[in-house]
């Protein structure tokens, strides 16, 4: 084993938008910092890489927001979204944090543009990095090197020397050889384990198999093991997660963003029986659309399908593969693989029980059925004018909760309830401490930049 030519400060596990602001902030303060980023360069970043933008509380409109959007408020949304499973005051922390976070965000080169409107509804709420998640990246990278943050990739870690609460060195594989570097301080920013198949299948059973996994294929959650195994506290459940309904033609790994679709309040979803499982127009699309995973999860073989009309095709943001299209339902389910006489009986009793109302897509129209179960509460219209569509979809998870557990400065709790001298934890690794279960758009990337900041400062201040 090579020992590395310096001691760092702080030492930072996993590269991307937690580990980034954690690196950034470290260095500031004038502590030496490393970054080891299992990744390429071309890689480099987690699903940072796949990320559109970020959720901030702020007092006003600005160049970029088109309204104030307030703590309370956005406390309010995180309760909802989770039905309550979050820990109160380190959430209530993070959402105050957040309204500094954002202009420091910008300070560290990231570039915002207008937010988009449509179905996401997202304009006053959560501010859109311009060039998406890989500019932002590539941004908090030149701002860390022009700082003289140090960062190695392809740098998988294979162990950490942890003694009781105190972590003093890794051990690290890079190009076939093996190095260990010691550090003051550790942050680990490395991610979920939702690239680990075994792990998931875990908590998911043999499903599992059928998940498509919408970002990188480096988060295996072995960072997590590591810290479990030293006595780290968990927190969250291993069956939840980020999931979203995603093109069943998207590869298994690393299909990001482009292959989500958020089509779904435009239409029906039925399973491969022709049958709907859930209430389509439930909430505005950003609150509900990371259920949609888990749902998709709960039916026959994985697989689900969206089925709308002309009228909404163009009401949505295209994704990477267009719709599968015929001039009948019944020829629809042909081309899909389905029993056409029973996908014809599921559009006709929906069409049946639709009620009159005015379409709106920004708010929770009047738009609805009555005597369906389940019900589509808004937003329902018929389906009638051909050509008709549809896109197969099955569960694309984003990233898991089950992580480390911390207090307020980002610092990890251990089994003993006693909290860590010198380990700290932010972003996916972390996230289940706020997210218990469900999601809003735009969470996960606050999680990773406020915390990341916090860690990265507490981390200097432990090994100064």
């Amino acid at each position: 084993m090579a020992k590395h030519t310096k001691r760092y400060d702080v030492l930072i596990i996993g590269g991307g938008n937690a580990g980034l602001c954690a690196a950034i902030s470290a260095r500031r303060t004038g502590a030496s910092v490393l970054v080891l980023e299992a990744a390429p360069k071309f890689y480099r970043g987690g699903n940072t890489r796949h990320t559109r933008n970020m959720r901030c509380a702020h007092d006003a409109a600005t160049d970029t927001l088109t309204g104030p959007y307030s703590e309370d408020e956005f406390f309010e949304d995180l309760l909802r979204v989770t039905e309550g499973n979050t820990d109160s005051d380190l959430a209530r922390h993070m959402i105050a944090q957040s309204k500094s976070v954002l202009p420091w965000i910008g300070e560290q080169g990231v570039r915002f543009q207008p937010s988009l409107g449509g179905t996401l509804s997202l304009g006053r709420t959560n501010s859109f990095f311009l060039g998406g998640g890989r500019a932002m990246l590539n941004a908090l990278y030149l701002t860390a090197e022009e700082l003289g943050v140090e960062v190695e990739y392809d740098a998988e870690v294979i162990a950490l020397e942890i003694n009781g609460n105190i972590f003093t060195a890794a051990t690290f594989e890079k190009a076939g050889q093996i190095y260990n570097v010691c550090a003051g301080s550790l942050v680990t920013a490395a991610g979920g384990f939702e690239a680990n198949i075994d792990w998931l299948k875990e908590g998911w059973g043999e499903i599992a198999e059928n998940f498509l996994i919408r970002g990188t294929p480096y988060n295996k959650g072995t960072i997590l093991k590591m810290l479990i195994d030293h006595g780290v506290e968990t927190v969250g459940d291993p069956t939840q997660c980020h999931a979203v309904a995603i093109d069943a033609r998207a590869p298994k790994f690393d299909g990001g963003i482009i292959t989500r679709l958020d089509c779904v309040v435009f239409g029906i979803v039925v399973n491969r029986h022709c049958q709907r499982f859930y209430d389509e127009g439930e909430e505005i699309w950003p609150k509900r659309y990371a259920i949609w995973g888990r749902l998709v999860a709960q039916q026959p073989d994985q697989i689900a399908y969206i089925v709308f009309d002309a009228p909404s095709l163009e009401r949505f943001m295209p994704s990477l593969y267009p719709p599968i299209s015929a001039s009948t339902i019944g020829a629809l389910a042909t081309e899909l693989g389905l029993e056409p006489a029973a996908l014809e009986a599921t559009v006709t009793e929906f069409n049946a029980l639709v009620q009159p109302g005015t379409f709106d897509s920004s708010l929770l129209d009047d738009c609805r059925t009555e005597g369906l179960s389940p019900p589509k509460s808004h937003w329902a219209q018929r389906i009638e004018t051909a050509p008709f569509y549809a896109y197969p979809v099955r569960p694309g998870i984003t990233f898991t909760y089950l992580g480390t557990k911390v207090d307020r400065e980002a610092r990890m709790i251990m089994r003993d309830g006693k909290p860590a001298e010198n380990m700290f934890a932010a972003g996916e690794i972390m996230a289940g401490n706020i997210l218990g279960s469900g999601y809003a758009a735009g969470i996960g990337m606050t999680i990773g930049s406020v915390f990341g900041r916090i860690a990265g400062t507490q981390a200097a201040e432990a090994c100064a």
